[in-house]
């Protein structure tokens, strides 16, 4: 198994309630990030804990990613993720926090790669 660390921070000129708004808008992710959602269904939802199956975009290709997501209300949201065409699993985290020019989103994805033909295709993609 390989193991993949991807991080990242932006800053939004716009409010963290509006910033916020928009990241957990999980049904309407195609419209607001058409390059790489192209479909949520959520299975389960229970107060701020939802269990969805994402359709994502990579490489020009969709597949399915089943998500189990908890809400931090005005800061964000976990997700554990699990893709079984691709073999992978991850945890994600897109926190905010407020700063002088607007909002800053802390993004974290730390995924495992479980098949071999895609650790390799990932080393040269990513490594």
């Amino acid at each position: 198994m390989k193991h993949i660390h991807l991080e990242g921070s932006w800053v939004i000129q716009s409010s963290i309630e509006e910033v916020f708004k928009i990241i957990t808008d999980f049904e309407n992710l195609p419209k607001n990030f058409p390059k790489v959602a192209h479909g949520v269904t959520i299975t389960k939802q229970e107060g701020n804990y939802m269990e969805m199956d994402a359709r994502v975009k990579s490489s020009g290709k969709i597949f399915l990613v089943k998500k189990q997501t908890t809400i931090l209300p005005q800061k964000g949201f976990i997700s554990d993720n699990q893709s079984l065409k691709f073999g992978t699993s991850g945890h994600e985290e897109l926190l905010l926090e407020t700063v002088s020019s607007g909002t800053k989103i802390n993004y974290i994805y730390e995924v495992d790669l479980h098949k071999k033909w895609l650790q390799v295709i990932a080393k040269l993609l990513i490594g």
